[in-house]
């Protein structure tokens, strides 16, 4: 972190002394010295410690011109009658680095135009989070670099948005390789159109060879981390893509605390397979995943119910949810509980040519259904889709597909 010269805080005129009872006495000036405000600008990592804001301030945010476009503010005001300056316990020193925060000029301006909605204590908080923050981001080492991938279509007919905060703040203690990371937009796309998933599957498909392709090749980075909302179809191409290529992280966004980070506790999550019916063709077989929610077996084509074998992968013990993967250590459950089905299947049917999967599991679980696939052992996995406003599940696409 570089120091500019041309910080906003200016120092004031030094004020004469005064005499009183023969002593003279200095009146405390505004001068910040130099090693606290490098210090500060270095704890702040340059950037608005306002909670939130986050702003880098070293540089303009529209042109990025380098510049010190930085304020340094009193928590507790110089003046006894400046914003947060009446209280009991002043600082002895005013210009201390505990009483400084790093802010741009709009948080700046907020905090003291408006002090009582702004209190001493929540501003020092807003600096302790902030600077443990970099602290811990700055200690990370070179093999901690990831490079950040997302999926995003409309969700509902609406845009999806992945923030960069919620992302940083998912990965830790890894960090982004780079800002951009490698984004994969498909929302643009009409999804009522016939060709939709050809063409969204042809841009999944491209974005992530080069992204695999890029971090193979640099050897910095060696790690991909994976957000994405998007169809569980085009989910399942893409963990298909991925395979076991490159390390890779997956991230669920979370309804109830609406973030992307994994949950430290919860009870364990555990999962059964069922088997239903016994047909004649032994060959059609049919996966049903009831995780998110329970899949009526009604709605799956007659061909499996009458002819073919069906097995559900659910709950056990709870009824099935969406908000049922909290803890990574539930996405590694599925993993293994994934890959026992898959082995249960070839021992009851043999090689089979084609595995029918009828998905209702979050989008960590639908990566990890195709990335789990091994190719020439595994079937190729025909994926289907519950479309309700066109008559339930429909064939989309197939996965797992080798020369």
């Amino acid at each position: 972190m570089f120091m500019p010269d041309n910080l906003t805080n200016k120092k004031a005129k030094r004020p004469a002394a005064k005499t009183t009872g023969g002593s003279a006495v200095i009146d405390v000036t505004r001068d910040i010295k130099k090693p606290v405000q490098l210090l500060l600008y270095v704890k702040a990592g340059g950037r608005c410690e306002f909670d939130g804001c986050n702003k880098y301030l070293i540089e303009h945010h529209l042109t990025h011109t380098r510049g010190n476009f930085a304020q340094m503010a009193h928590v507790v005001a110089f003046s006894k009658k400046g914003p947060r300056g009446e209280v009991i316990d002043r600082p002895e020193d005013i210009n201390s680095i505990d009483n400084l925060m790093l802010l741009c000029h709009p948080c700046h301006k907020l905090i003291d135009d408006n002090p009582k909605k702004h209190s001493r204590e929540q501003l020092e908080a807003y600096k302790k989070t902030h600077e443990e923050r970099i602290f811990r981001l700055t200690g990370t080492s070179p093999d901690r670099q990831t490079t950040v991938v997302t999926i995003k279509s409309r969700i509902g007919g609406q845009a999806v948005k992945i923030s960069q905060g919620e992302i940083n703040d998912a990965i830790a203690p890894r960090y982004a390789a780079s800002r951009a990371g490698v984004e994969i937009d498909i929302s643009a796309l009409d999804d009522e159109g016939t060709d939709f998933y050809q063409v969204a599957a042809k841009k999944v498909r491209q974005s992530l060879d080069r992204a695999i392709e890029s971090t193979m090749r640099d050897e910095s980075t060696s790690h991909l981390s994976l957000f994405a909302l998007a169809p569980m179809p085009l989910l399942i191409l893409a963990g298909n893509i991925l395979g076991d290529k490159v390390p890779c992280d997956l991230y669920q966004k979370h309804r109830d605390a609406q973030d992307w980070k994994w949950k430290q506790d919860g009870d364990a999550v555990r999962f059964k397979l069922n088997r239903l019916g016994n047909g004649s063709v032994s060959q059609n077989v049919a996966l049903v995943l009831s995780l998110s929610g329970t899949i009526d077996l009604k709605e799956v084509p007659d061909e499996f119910r009458s002819d073919g074998t069906i097995y559900e992968m659910t709950l056990d013990g709870v009824t099935p949810h969406p908000g049922f993967l909290c803890r990574i250590e539930d996405l590694t459950n599925f993993r293994d509980a994934y890959q026992r089905a898959l082995r249960e299947i070839a021992t009851k049917h043999g090689k089979i040519e084609r595995l029918h999967l009828f998905p209702a599991v979050p989008a960590p679980v639908a990566v990890a259904c195709g990335r789990e696939l091994m190719p020439k052992i595994d079937p190729i996995l025909v994926v289907y889709d519950n479309d309700k406003r066109h008559g339930g599940f429909k064939k989309i696409l197939e996965v797992n597909k080798y020369d």
